[in-house]
Parts: C-alpha cells; structure tokens; sequence
C-alpha cells in the first residue's frame, strides 16, 4: 500500500546504521523524531471542508481521495502532511477511464465554475498539486485509469500511450514487444508518463535515451477551448513546433490524454561502473571530457567530496568500506576523493568499446575503477535511495533537494554558492545544515547541478515550515543570481514559479500568459502552477 504522508510503498523501508546515524548526529546534531499526525487526524481536517462541487458520477468527494490527491512530495507538502496542518484540499477527485470522459470532465468543470488540476502519479516535489485558496470549487483529474498502450509502430519506432500509464507498467508493456523507452527517473515506480512530459523530466540515464523532450513525438492535449492534436513526425520545418507548447506546460494549457514516444529495441547488454577520482577538479575535468567525446554513455553521475563521503557513511558495512578507502588512498584518491557512475548501454561491441574510450580517458585523470559491485549496488537500490526520506523524518531529519543547470565555466561557482546559501539560510536560525551535491545529467555544453540538504525538522510545524521556506528562498536566489535554470528536471509548479520571469524575461512571460489565454480564457487550469501571478 502506498504511502499516505510519505514515499512508496509502506512495506519498502531503507535503514539508518548506526554508524550513519552518529555520521549525521556530528554533522547537523542531536534530533528528536519529527511528528506524525495520524490518518484520522488528517482526515478529520478535511471532512471539515465540505465539497463545493456538484454532484457527478466520475467524481469521487470521500475525505481520502480528495486528501491523497491535493499533496505531492516537496518538503512542503511533507511538513503539513506530517504536522496535520493539511490546509486546503481539492473538492474532488475523477477517474476518467478514457479520453472522451477527460473531454466531458473539463467541459463540466468549466460550466461549474471549477479550477481543474491534472494528477499523475503524485511525485511533484515542486508543489504542483496544492489546490489554489479561494472561491472557485478544485477539481483533480487523475489520469491512473489511462494506462494502455493504444499503439505500437514496430518499424517507425513509435508507440502511444494513454498518459496515466507509470513507469514499470509502461516498461512492461514495450518490454514485451522487445523495446523500452528509457525514461528511468529516481520516481520511475510512480511517476507517469503525462507527468514527465508536463515537467521535462530526465531519467537517470537520459545521457543515452534522451530527455523526455527528445522521446516526445506528439500526443492529444485536451484544453478547455478544444481539443489540440499534434501528429508525429520524424521531423518538420512547418514553422514552430507545438510539441513544445505542450512539454513543461505543468496541467497549465490542458489535460494531455495521448502521447506518441520514440522506442527503441532492448539493449543487449548494460553495465554500470563506479569510478573514483583523486578530487573535484580531476572528476569535473573527466566528466566533460566524456560528454564531450560523446562516447554514448547512457549515464554519468558525479557526486562531489561531501556526497562521496556521505553516500559511503550512509551505506553501513564499515568494515568494507574501511578496506576500501584505505585501498583508494594507496590508489591516490584519499580526502576529496569524488564518486563517478557510469553507464554503459548497447551491443556487447558498443559496450567493450565505450568501457575501453572511457577508461583511456579516466586514466589520464587518476579515475580508480572499483570493478562491477559499486555499480550493480546502484543499479540494486537506484529507486530505494529516496526511501531514506521517511527513515531520516523519523530521526528527526529534514531533506530538500534543488537542481539548476548551468553551463561549464560556472559549475564549480554555482555548486559552492547553492550550498553556501543552504547552510546560510539555516544559520540564522542556529541550525546547522549538511549539504552535498552531484552533476546528475552532464553535457557537451554543461551540466545539471543537483544539490541534497539536511537538516533538523524542528520542534513544531511553524518552525519547520520557516526553515524550509528560507532554505528555498535563499537556495533560488542563488540558482538564478549565477545564472542557473530554476529547473533542470523538476518543473516550476508553484514553490519555483516566482523566479521563472529570470529565466524567461517580461516579453517571455508575457508569451506564456497569451499562450495561456489563449487556451484557457476561462482560467479552468489556473491552480498557480508555472505562472507566478496565479500564485496562492
């Protein structure tokens, strides 16, 4: 069963060792447990806030539903979930099972006056599903009925799906006919497919497959003014591409009901490595040089000294991790010592290749191969990690996450400025905050900069929320004073949507609201995501 306040499945836990736990105690401090209201509480508050909807047999108006449908996974929606301060929830919740019921839900919200906002698999950490505070009645359609696949086109590559379709379920139905897509993000078992194309998402391993964005081919998008069809092709020059009015649109436009993907066949053979290199200068030097060579690795990841050392505390087995790191430091890489993963997808040729150019170009950087345990234990836990959310909550813990992407000259400068701002935001309150980051998607030109931080819940929800949002806010500035994207992966939502007009400009702005009006005249969308006028 899936988590109410938390992630994943309640069977699915991730220890803290002991050893881990005294690693964070030095680090951030002694924490006592966060709260936990419970379920009943939590409904309790909702029963409170009766639906303003009317009647409708796809709408389902029981405390439960509308409560598990008005919250994601940013820290934000974790502090009320967990404090019981669940504030505004949405009226309802449809299950549409086919696209004519999505076409026939929107039409009836519009004519009930309603916001309406879309709902995947409830994975957004950026606060896309936090309902708007005001007059107007919330719809949430959740698309988890829309999950077949309608089509597959074995020789132009190209196969459609129902939207509401999540990761495994769409693997499983293309791996059956002997192809994937290759969209691998860390919420892979519960995000879906509607969801990464309305946020840009990456996978983890969308060095070889791709972004979403080049995996999109076309798709229905069902708007309150009509009914927007874009058709496939292998490539046009027929003007602007509408596919992009619909890539990171965030539920803004419409409700996508389609989407038409680029498959390939199953790769033959994959592998992953880890390989450490003596410091930060020497890894980030090694990275671009890969991307650059454009060897077609399907994955680079390189955690900076704080995470190296994080990740191999975090992992317990100190014996081994001992013999380890003494080996590494007869190797070279002692203190500062970075963690690079590799991956390596394709014909066994392709990968004995790849291995052989990468390892060539590893080498002149002092990189250390570790052989295959380090990277079959990534390829074990790659969707486990994030289940150490609840472990560290209920020691006391807060973690928050924040990406930007920038260009290589100004990786290094951005990185120690997001974690400097982290750290300073929490300073002011007299906490500590322990910060780290990795380049999670690299590229010829730059690369993502994803930064973790953790720190004390706090005793109470008002401490705890002020916290977070100083974090936030101190953290974004930082992103766009060097000049980061506010998302590279994400999306904007509503926690991030005051700093998009940096990124896009005023005239830019202006573009997306007539877009915007343009599709939706009536505001039916208009729930504050990617806009941040409609901010709540």
């Amino acid at each position: 069963m899936r988590r109410w306040n938390g992630w994943g499945d309640t069977a699915v836990e991730a220890p803290l060792h002991e050893s881990a736990a005294a690693f964070l105690k030095a680090r951030v401090g002694d924490a006592p447990p966060g709260a936990e209201a419970t379920l009943d509480e939590a409904l309790a508050q909702v029963r409170a806030q009766p639906s303003r909807l009317p009647p409708h047999p796809r709408v389902n108006v029981e405390p439960e539903a509308r409560l598990r449908a008005s919250f994601g996974q940013s820290l934000g929606d974790w502090l009320r979930l967990r404090f019981g301060r669940i504030g505004a929830v949405v009226d309802g919740v449809a299950f549409p099972e086919s696209r004519a019921e999505v076409r026939a839900l929107l039409d009836w919200a519009a004519a009930a006056g309603a916001v309406v906002i879309p709902c995947g698999g409830a994975t957004s950490v950026v606060g896309h599903l936090e309902p708007p505070r005001g007059e107007r009645p919330v719809l949430s359609i959740a698309l988890s009925r829309l999950r077949r696949m309608l089509h597959l086109d074995a020789g132009a590559q190209l196969a459609t799906f129902e939207v509401g379709v999540s990761g495994p379920d769409l693997e499983a139905q293309l791996q059956a006919h002997g192809c994937t897509l290759g969209h691998f993000p860390q919420s892979f078992e519960y995000s879906t497919l509607g969801g990464w194309i309305a946020t840009r998402s990456s996978g983890q391993q969308s060095a070889g497959y791709g972004r979403i964005e080049a995996l999109f081919a076309g798709g229905v998008l069902e708007t309150p003014t009509g009914t927007l069809a874009i058709p496939a092709f292998p490539a046009s020059a027929a003007g602007p591409d509408l596919r992009e009015w619909v890539l990171g649109s965030e539920g803004r436009l419409g409700v996508l009901v389609e989407a038409t993907m680029r498959v390939r066949r199953l790769p033959e053979c994959e592998r992953f490595a880890g390989v450490f290199l003596p410091d930060w200068a020497r890894g980030e030097a090694a990275v671009r040089e890969l991307a650059q060579a454009r060897l077609g690795l399907s994955m680079m990841r390189l955690a900076n000294a704080v995470e190296t050392l994080t990740t191999l505390r975090l992992a317990g087995h100190a014996r081994a991790i001992a013999w380890l790191e003494r080996w590494l430091r007869w190797r070279g890489c002692g203190e500062g010592k970075v963690l690079l993963m590799l991956g390596f997808t394709g014909s066994p040729a392709q990968v004995r290749a790849m291995r052989a150019q990468a390892a060539r170009i590893l080498r002149r950087h002092g990189g250390v191969a570790t052989g295959a345990s380090l990277g079959e234990k990534w390829r074990a836990n790659r969707y486990r990690g994030v289940y150490l959310r609840n472990t560290l909550w209920r020691a006391g813990y807060a973690v928050d996450t924040m990406e930007t992407a920038v260009d290589w000259p100004h990786v290094r400068a951005t990185m120690a400025a997001i974690e400097q701002a982290g750290s300073q935001a929490l300073a002011r309150f007299g906490e500590r905050c322990h910060a780290y980051t990795h380049l999670s998607h690299v590229y010829a030109q730059g690369s993502s900069v994803y930064s973790t931080f953790v720190f004390r819940i706090g005793p109470d929800f008002d401490a705890a929320w002020s916290r977070w949002r100083a974090l936030k806010q101190a953290v974004s500035e930082a992103i766009v004073r060097h000049g980061g994207t506010i998302s590279h992966q994400h999306g904007v939502g509503k926690d991030h949507a005051a700093w998009l007009g940096a990124e896009k400009g005023e005239l830019g702005l202006r573009g997306l609201r007539a877009l915007v009006g343009h599709f939706d005249p009536g505001g039916v969308m208009a729930s504050g995501n990617l806009l941040p006028e409609e901010r709540a």
